[in-house]
């Protein structure tokens, strides 16, 4: 199949299309030619290739589920040794590419590829074996794969670097240096001979992926830094780690420094507010990202949001402690939901008020009331058939896909305690593209 991947791009640009980390627009296509020589395998978790001087070098290598596609995909484009790979950060979707190919070099006889990557991704990957199990649960539910269980045996890189690393193979150079912005273990690429920059996933196609609510800590500020970095490199072809590539420097320039100023403004204010002494919940309910950057298609809040954002850079800045002496060492939510039951006169009232506030339209307020309800009284059917209800709602309402993700988990524990057929999430993007 021939794709005029340039004519793709600009409508990608130009909104009439989706391709961005929440869907994968061009996933299965095989690899696609930026370039002569430059090969770009879109999915969950973009693999870029080079054939050069007969080699095959790539960066990224993709997510455990579709290690074996891509061997095959990559195979049907060049039969080429993989010599190299890069990973521009540790996670999965990014990492778990290299196996086949270690087999297939092994079988041959030569020398199994060299991987690259930041040294703190060794650190990652003691990390996730150490919660797998949390991983497990938190990505299920993230991206509504019940069946998804977390690896615990990762290609650890052969090669690492701190702050900057310069690799020359088949005559292209590679020029690496250090990033943190949603991970602390960050490589940008940037190949001079293509005026090629390869951003990893500080670049998503959406808002930054920096306040994710049940993930590790991420960095805003140096994210925005990282994106000036990238902006003055003058690069005319920027392929991200999920997304559509952009052609063009202006157009480049222009995606990479406002979203770096959307990111800035959000730190900016919500720095402000807690030099001044502000609480988090009148941060996060004050912190807005910049008018005049709400039109555009790289910064549409579907996957994180910008009170997620506001969150970490709390966590980051300023602790666990919200501002809030009741919660400095709260009862358990289960007492307090029931004291409240008592006052209002039962858990049965608490559902109807959560109905009532979810019918005016307040679904955060009726959250509340129904998850206080069924603490109250956590083996009450008809108390749990009125959470479900309540967060059913919310997912529908929301944009991004990490909220959505969470209110269809919850909705989907009341509907099995209620009895009810669950969503099996078919509605949401997929992990596996």
């Amino acid at each position: 199949m021939t794709i005029d991947i340039k004519n793709y791009a600009d409508k990608v640009w130009r909104g009439e299309t989706d391709d961005s980390i929440v869907h994968t627009g061009m996933g299965g296509s095989g690899v696609v030619e930026l370039a002569d020589g430059l090969g770009w395998q879109p999915g969950f978790g973009n693999v870029i290739g080079f054939r050069t001087a007969g080699e095959l070098i790539l960066f990224d290598t993709g997510n455990p589920h579709t290690a074996g596609l891509l061997h095959e995909s990559l195979r049907r484009w060049t039969s080429d040794p993989l010599t190299t790979a890069f990973y521009s950060h540790g996670h999965i979707d990014h990492v778990m590419g290299v196996g086949p190919f270690d087999a297939e070099a092994a079988a041959a006889g030569h020398a199994r590829p060299q991987v690259v990557a930041h040294e703190a991704v060794k650190a990652r990957f003691d990390r996730y074996v150490l919660t797998a199990g949390y991983n497990s649960v938190i990505n299920q539910r993230q991206f509504q794969v019940p069946d998804l269980r977390w690896p615990t045996e990762y290609r650890h890189p052969d090669v690492t670097f701190r702050d900057a690393l310069t690799v020359t193979r088949g005559g292209l150079t590679f020029e690496l240096f250090h990033a943190k912005g949603e991970t602390d273990d960050a490589a940008v690429g940037w190949v001079p001979e293509y005026k090629l920059l390869l951003p990893g996933d500080l670049f998503i196609w959406l808002t930054p992926n920096c306040g994710n609510p049940q993930k590790a800590q991420r960095y805003p500020r140096e994210w925005a830094y990282a994106l000036r970095r990238m902006a003055g490199l003058g690069a005319e072809i920027m392929v991200p780690s999920h997304g559509a590539p952009i052609f063009g420097a202006e157009r480049i320039h222009q995606a990479l420094t406002e979203t770096a100023e959307w990111l800035e403004s959000i730190v900016e204010q919500t720095l402000g507010l807690l030099n001044e002494g502000a609480r988090l919940d009148d941060i996060v309910h004050a912190v807005k990202p910049p008018a005049r950057l709400a039109d555009r298609v790289y910064l549409q809040a579907k996957y994180d949001e910008p009170e997620f954002i506001v969150r970490n850079l709390w966590r980051l800045y300023g602790g666990w402690y919200d501002g809030n002496p009741a919660n400095l060492k709260p009862a358990p939510d289960a007492e307090l939901a029931r004291a409240v039951a008592e006052l209002a006169g039962g858990a049965a009232k608490l559902a109807a008020a959560a109905r009532k506030a979810a019918d005016s339209g307040d679904l955060r307020l009726a959250a509340h009331l129904a998850e206080m309800a069924t603490q109250a009284e956590p083996n009450d059917v008809d108390l749990h058939a009125v959470r479900a209800e309540v967060y059913a709602a919310r997912a529908e309402a929301e944009p991004s896909l990490m909220a959505t993700g969470v209110y269809t988990w919850a909705a989907n524990e009341s509907r099995r305690l209620a009895g009810a057929a669950e969503d099996d999430g078919t509605s949401l993007p997929r992990l596996i593209a």
